[in-house]
């Protein structure tokens, strides 16, 4: 227990030991290059490490989708597509007790009253109160391929709150007629606001036919990397495009993406009738993200501090090398580490005489090397 006591308070200080040898020498010097190398190069210059960021970009969207199509001997245009049957078996019935447990569950194609009603001649079913005829959702139906043509226009705002700096994916020098004229391309027309559809489609590595048929869901992705220390001129949009719904495309239940809407009139004797649609159809969802970066000071310190504390990282792996692997480890430690306890130092003062008179007093003279002192004597 003493042994514990005495060894717990005990002080280590750092002593430095000069190692004269070239493999040692080289390891380190390699080791801080390289730790330098990486805080410069990969810290610094590539992450930026020096600016103060804000993720919390604000941004808005809006979107027109022009185009006309023919569907079924019918031409559509943007206020047209931008937007099990009552005889199963399981509702056959012989009195009304067989139809009250369809009360209030949802499913069929309109809401159960509880009745059991004549079908036909050879058929009693229950009573449902829809629209009749009810859906029928087996008939074959063809895409409207000129959606291929068709061209979105998309105009997106975004604000930095942290800097309140905003922008638009408009160029300054835009003008109507570059609009009514281009189309979007990764090569001649970055910051062309007009994306046709059969290329977003491709550039998400999608068969517009194949996709047509069931339908899906895409993602137009719009990117903000700014930094706010160069000109706002070079704050511009990057675009990537995917499938948002791959999973889809494996899933043999409710595969792809579809909808149902109806258009409604009413008949001269006051008949309510509609239409209804099931639409097969290919959604576009704009995704927005980005960051913006710029100077401070309390980031560069920090970073700066981090450099120059990681470069210690090479003393501890030359130690771990010259105290375990290289010839003469033992000499290496032997010089490293020491021991030293007040009886060693009574007995070294007492050897040297400060202590053998009481006309002496012992006094510390400080010296003028930094962290260091000189005990001198003085009658």
């Amino acid at each position: 227990m003493w042994t514990f006591i005495t060894d717990f308070f005990t002080y280590e200080t750092t002593k430095s030991v000069v190692v004269k040898s070239w493999t040692i020498g080289i390891i380190n010097r390699v080791v801080q290059l390289l730790i330098i190398t990486y805080f410069i190069g990969w810290v610094f210059v590539h992450e930026k490490a020096y600016q103060i960021r804000d993720t919390a970009i604000e941004s808005s969207v809006m979107t027109k989708v022009k185009g006309f199509g023919l569907y079924n001997n019918r031409v559509m245009d943007v206020a047209e597509y931008v937007t099990p049957s009552q005889s199963e078996m399981k509702y056959k019935c012989t009195h009304d007790n067989n139809c009250t447990r369809f009360l209030n569950k949802p499913g069929g194609n309109g809401l159960p009253t509880g009745r059991c009603v004549h079908f036909n001649d050879t058929l009693n079913t229950c009573e449902i109160r829809g629209w009749c005829p009810a859906e029928i959702d087996y008939i074959k139906t063809h895409p409207m391929m000129e959606v291929e043509n068709f061209t979105i226009f998309i105009k997106n705002s975004i604000r930095f709150p942290l800097f309140n700096f905003t922008k638009g994916n408009f160029l300054p020098t835009i003008t109507p007629q570059y609009i009514k004229a281009c189309n979007f391309d990764h090569e001649n027309n970055t910051y062309c606001p007009i994306f046709r559809v059969g290329d977003v489609i491709r550039y998400a590595h999608q068969n517009f036919t194949t996709l047509a048929q069931k339908g899906g869901v895409i993602g137009i992705k719009i990117g903000w990397m700014c930094d706010l220390d160069q000109s706002e001129d070079e704050c511009n949009p990057s675009y990537s495009f995917t499938r948002l719904d791959a999973m889809s495309e494996k899933n043999s239940v409710s595969p792809g993406y579809n909808f149902r809407y109806a258009k409604y009139y009413k008949m001269d004797n006051g008949t309510d009738y509609r239409t209804l649609l099931k639409a097969y159809a290919i959604r576009f969802d704009v995704l927005v993200n980005g960051n913006a970066g710029k100077f401070n000071m309390i980031p560069t310190l920090i970073n700066m501090v981090a450099a120059f504390t990681s470069v210690g990282v090479g003393t501890v792996l030359c130690d771990i090398i010259l105290l375990n692997f290289l010839k003469g480890a033992e000499q290496y430690k032997a010089k490293k580490f020491e021991e030293v306890s007040d009886t060693q130092i009574e007995n070294s003062l007492s050897s040297n005489g400060l202590y053998r008179s009481r006309e002496f007093i012992g006094v510390e003279k400080q010296s003028n090397d930094s962290g260091a002192f000189s005990i001198g004597q003085y009658g």
